[in-house]
């Protein structure tokens, strides 16, 4: 299957690239960056074929090629609705179709929907959650980062979620490249993140609808809050989430014990015993979602870790383009 990469220079873009090297099914056939435009991928530290180079966004785009979208919400909304009118399968990393209420979309991204229309047919792509609907979907809308490593770990708790008694709060830290470093804001450079570590974008998170959208899903009973409050760590990638989730009735060993039974076939989810093993550098570089918890009567304190890079960004996306094309998920990602 060829691939065409719009917006291919940035860092989720870059990251995808050094997935498909390893990838026995896929091949880059073409890629954007308005930026570098005219350069050879080697030439901006992507390592791929010599003789690939980076067009623009608005040039032609090979017409039997699935096609990722790693660009803004705003060339997202305007790309997209050209993209799938021309019969490509497509994959959109940007948050423009995740959000089914367009006035929440409207007030935390700060955009007028232009094709709200097309959320009828999109699919959110997290396969742990969606998978069947993954293999016979033509349009992916990829998960935010911080949204993986919040609603693959609620999903675990199955029909547990029922029993959540009021709010949940979650306290997530990540480095600067999912929490912004793409950018030229001053808050994310090397000066103002080492040594530091703070909070940003407290109760207005872009993410935080898209957690509440998702992370009930199939427990139509409970639709708890979710009260999120992102931090920024003083290193590149990952992220580590806590939840604080308080229940109607004391909790029980077997509980969680059916959750590890339920979930024990999942390639890219982990368990641990212990919530003080859960560490970045155990994910780092990796799509697996580590998650842990600990009980004391009726609450409960979970803790999940990921990089957002890759099962935030990159690897998730290759996990759903492996579905939508009818590979093994786990190509390109872990041995299979």
């Amino acid at each position: 299957m060829n691939v065409s990469i719009i917006g291919a220079g940035g860092l989720t873009g870059k990251e995808l690239i050094s997935l498909l090297v390893h990838h026995p099914d896929f091949e880059i056939v073409h890629t954007t960056s308005n930026k570098s435009a005219g350069s050879n991928l080697s030439d901006t530290g992507v390592r791929y074929r010599k003789d690939l180079v980076f067009h623009k966004h608005e040039d032609p785009i090979p017409k039997d090629s699935l096609v990722v979208l790693a660009v803004p919400n705003e060339v997202s909304l305007e790309l997209t609705p050209k993209l799938l009118e021309k019969g490509h399968k497509l994959i959109d990393l940007s948050g423009a179709y995740r959000l089914h209420d367009k006035e929440i979309f409207g007030k935390f991204y700060g955009l007028t929907h232009s094709s709200f229309d097309l959320m009828k047919q999109v699919v959110f792509g997290i396969p742990e959650i969606f998978r069947d609907r993954i293999k016979n979907a033509n349009f992916v809308s990829n998960p935010g980062c911080y949204a993986t490593s919040v609603i693959t770990p609620l999903f675990t708790l199955s029909e547990l979620r029922q029993n959540i008694s009021g709010n949940v709060i979650v306290n997530s830290a990540s480095g600067v490249s999912g929490a912004g470093g793409r950018t030229e804001d001053i808050g994310f450079t090397f000066t103002n993140t080492y040594e530091n570590f703070r909070a940003y974008k407290v109760l207005s998170h872009q993410h935080q609808p898209e957690m509440e959208e998702y992370a009930f899903t199939g427990a139509s009973t409970n639709r708890s809050k979710i009260i999120f409050i992102p931090h920024l760590l003083p290193a590149y990638r990952g992220i580590l989430s806590t939840f604080v989730i308080h229940f109607d009735r004391p909790l029980e060993k077997q509980d969680f014990d059916g959750i590890r039974q339920k979930f024990r076939n999942e390639p890219f989810i982990r368990f641990y015993d212990n919530p003080e093993e859960i560490e970045l550098k155990k994910v780092q570089n990796t799509n697996f979602v580590d998650i842990s918890f600990r009980f004391s009567s009726d609450v409960l304190v979970m803790i999940s870790a990921l990089d957002n890079l890759v099962k935030g960004a990159a690897g998730q996306a290759l996990q759903n383009m492996n579905l939508m094309c009818g590979f093994d998920e786990r190509k390109g990602l872990i041995p299979v």
